[in-house]
């Protein structure tokens, strides 16, 4: 198939779209607040199928409703036999269905896959194997990774939670990028402590704070913008006395939107990958801001399956 000198490089397009009309995929990604709870599903999916992490690389995710369309690069044979076993066997469609469910935080997430390699549709010729491997072995990657996948995975990774005593939250940290085993655990082990936290009962994806949350936060605070300020300043050294006090006097002609929305860009811009949406639903259930929370959280949405 391949020369023995050269390396095994192929390439193949997942095809993903759910048949619930309530769950469109490709507007779930491109919503700021949901993208990295997909990517995150995608991710731990797709390194199920392999049983690697670098098993399968996702070069990019179009949006082309009503399909959400993974371009997939394979760099072994080996991963690529198994990728197509996964597939064959319902695998990948359970354990991204698992993940994307969990992610989302929804009761059922049913999903209806498709496999391309060029113009070859793989699910015709999925119980011949070595077929399948020379049609993505043929499709060479077209890209390089595309820079939106770089910087979720990066966030992926980066992703510090911590745990609050005060609201029952508890997340793993995981910090350590030189170990990826405490982001992408082994199939066995319990995938959603590690970059999850709970609230109300339910489980929710952690992620960086995105502009929709900053000014969410701003706009519905109100009066207790500077309570969450404590709250946040136990863990934010840029958050210490006085400065939620001299936020208070420099923008009072401005109002309370522009009052909390200026303590939570110092947050963001002090903490950076470490500002999470974690850490600020801590505060606000601190404060008893549990409306807040929910909206943050997209629990107003009502997004029900089916």
């Amino acid at each position: 198939m391949a020369g023995s000198s050269a390396p095994w490089i192929g390439s193949a397009y997942l095809f993903l779209q759910s048949p619930c009309k309530t769950i469109v995929l490709p507007s779930l990604y491109e919503s700021s607040q949901k993208k990295p709870s997909v990517f995150k599903a995608l991710k731990l999916a797709l390194a199920d199928s392999t049983g690697s992490v670098n098993g399968v690389d996702m070069l990019k995710v179009h949006c082309s409703h009503p399909h959400l369309i993974v371009q997939l690069k394979f760099c072994k044979q080996e991963n690529c036999r198994r990728f197509l076993q996964s597939y064959r066997e319902g695998a990948l469609q359970k354990s991204l269905q698992n993940h994307l469910q969990l992610s989302l935080a929804m009761t059922t997430v049913p999903l209806e896959m498709e496999l391309k390699a060029g113009s070859e549709h793989l699910d015709n010729m999925l119980k011949d194997e070595d077929r399948c491997l020379e049609c993505i072995y043929r499709e060479k990657p077209d890209r390089l990774r595309d820079e939106e996948i770089t910087e979720l995975e990066e966030c992926l990774k980066s992703l510090i939670v911590h745990q609050s005593i005060n609201n029952n939250m508890a997340v793993k940290d995981c910090a350590s990028l030189n170990n990826p085993s405490l982001l992408y655990p082994s199939q066995g082990s319990s995938l959603s402590s590690q970059v999850t936290f709970i609230f109300q009962g339910q489980e929710f994806a952690n992620r960086m704070l995105t502009p929709d949350d900053h000014q969410k936060f701003a706009k519905l605070v109100s009066k207790k913008w500077k309570q969450v300020g404590r709250s946040l300043q136990k863990n934010c050294r840029a958050l210490r006395d006085p400065v939620i006090d001299n936020l208070a006097l420099e923008y009072d002609r401005e109002g309370l939107y522009e009052q909390a929305y200026q303590l939570l860009l110092r947050f963001i811009q002090s903490e950076g990958k470490k500002a999470t949406i974690a850490r600020l639903i801590a505060a606000l259930e601190e404060n008893g801001l549990i409306s807040l929370a929910e909206e943050l959280l997209g629990l107003h949405s009502n997004e029900g399956c089916c």
